[in-house]
């Protein structure tokens, strides 16, 4: 007898969904290849995030912040520490893909998670944009010759070749990828830490508090940007049915790479605040060119080190975290389509290769569509990243309430520190942050979230929200009627 998919709140008590099988119990078919071991999760994480990403946007953090940038990275950390717990609950009783759109749908309601889902996506969709857009823009930098756009092409169909061939052939480029960028990493901190100890930089530890800059609404304004290095852990997540082993070591990953990716963000930022030459006008005028952290390289080593770091940036942006951004997308729309809330072509898969071709194609011709207007304006980068943040932060937001409600109100749960304490704290914790982001971001995103809405009513009253379990009933139902019909 197949087991019903809201038998128990707990897999790890009861057995249940704690095996990388076990989609079939929620009305599924393993259509997608299981490769992935733990490493490969936790690189996938890893790379996502981008070991090096704070120094796309160390000037902008560092500005916000009023010096604190490393203050603002832990407040972020600690924000997305307490959502991975959640992840990692949530995808132990729902193992299977669609990240927040499936926990927050399983977990509380069809509508919740569709408008879940729908939020993610303003962060799936236009971070591959982003990270196409921020890695052209440096490209043309170094080779003026190619325009913006040329590169935003380069990129968007380098990484889609790879992500058609498969999740195999993905993780093992990410896994080149990531020594690359902890290579750069090394060599910055190696020549930074030298730099300070011989007298060019200033020891400090400012970047951790400062009380003549210090509020906490500069901090969390400040952190409402941090975390968009943070963005990522989560798209492990879409992972679940690729994943070799159970449910809990997909948690695991989440928590783990955020743990090393936030100590890598925290040390860098710290390292790079000390080579600031003139901190006051930073803070004062802003990292308007966007060089803050490769002019603070340059001052530590000399150029050479500024344009590694530069490259590697572009590099990291443009082809590893893009490449994976462009996969985890691909696998939150085709989630979505299996559940007949997005167009049914999205949830083809291919044969050969077992990836979601459509939506890894349609992935790629939405970011070109954003990328390539979005190319000719100074400020593209601002308001898509002012997107994505929200977008991410109130999908968050609405998983901690699935995780209170699925354990605590529904199944009485007594784990009160996974269930209830780490929830509710980075449900908090993220509201202060999206409270301090920028006016821009917050209206968009809210007429972002007003049209998903209305589109989970829509789809309510066409009967779209309803467990597959259900739909595939209903389905059966109606051939045995329509057989029936024909005998007569």
């Amino acid at each position: 007898m197949t087991p019903t998919p809201d038998a128990d709140p707990n897999p790890s008590a009861a057995g249940i969904a704690d095996h990388a099988d076990a989609i079939e119990q929620f009305g599924y078919k393993q259509e997608l290849k299981r490769t992935l071991t733990f490493s490969d999760l936790l690189i996938y994480g890893l790379i996502f995030m981008v070991p090096i990403a704070p120094f796309a946007i160390f000037g902008s953090v560092f500005q916000q912040s009023g010096g604190m940038v490393a203050l603002a990275y832990i407040i972020a950390m600690v924000g997305m520490m307490f959502s991975a717990n959640s992840y990692a609950q949530m995808a132990q009783a729902f193992p299977m893909t669609g990240s927040v759109f499936t926990y927050v749908g399983r977990g509380t309601h069809r509508g919740a998670g569709f408008v879940a889902g729908w939020m993610i996506l303003l962060d799936y969709i236009l971070v591959p944009a982003l990270l196409y857009l921020a890695a052209a823009l440096a490209m043309a930098s170094f080779v003026p010759d190619v325009p913006v756009w040329a590169w935003v092409i380069v990129f968007v169909v380098l990484n889609t070749v790879i992500n058609y061939f498969g999740i195999t052939l993905t993780a093992r480029v990410n896994k080149y990828m990531l020594v690359a960028e902890l290579i750069v990493l090394a060599i910055f901190l190696a020549v930074g830490i030298w730099a300070v100890a011989s007298g060019r930089g200033h020891f400090s530890f400012e970047a951790f508090f400062n009380p003549h800059t210090f509020t906490f609404a500069v901090v969390f304004g400040a952190a409402s940007i941090a975390v968009l290095s943070f963005l990522g852990f989560d798209a492990i997540s879409t992972l679940a049915e690729e994943n070799a082993g159970t449910s809990k070591q997909l948690g695991r990953s989440m928590v783990f790479s955020l743990l090393i990716v936030g100590a890598l963000f925290v040390v860098q930022t710290w390292v790079a605040a000390m080579l600031v030459e003139d901190p006051s006008t930073l803070i004062a005028k802003g990292d308007v060119a966007g060089t803050a952290f490769y002019d603070a390289a340059a001052f530590a080593g000399g150029p050479w080190l500024g344009v590694l770091t530069a490259v590697a940036t572009a590099i990291a942006w443009g082809f590893a975290d893009a490449m994976v951004a462009q996969a985890a997308t691909s696998r939150l729309l085709f989630a979505m389509a299996r559940d007949r809330q997005l167009p049914k072509f999205l949830r083809q898969v291919n044969r050969k290769h077992k990836v979601p071709t459509n939506a890894t194609f349609l992935v790629a011709a939405i970011s070109l569509a954003i990328g390539i207007p979005l190319a000719s304006l100074p400020d593209g980068l601002t308001v898509i990243s002012s997107l994505v943040n929200f977008g991410a932060l109130t999908a968050f937001l609405m998983l901690n309430v699935a995780v209170v409600w699925w354990f605590v109100v529904k199944h009485r749960s007594r784990r009160w520190f996974l269930h209830l304490v780490f929830p509710v704290l980075g449900f908090l914790v993220l509201i202060a942050v999206v409270w301090n982001a920028q006016v821009a971001a917050q209206t968009l995103g809210f007429i972002w979230l007003a049209l998903g809405i209305v589109l989970a009513i829509i789809l309510g009253l066409r009967g779209r929200l309803r467990d597959p379990l259900s739909m595939q009933a209903a389905e059966s139902a109606e051939a045995e009627d329509d057989a029936h019909d024909a005998e007569k």
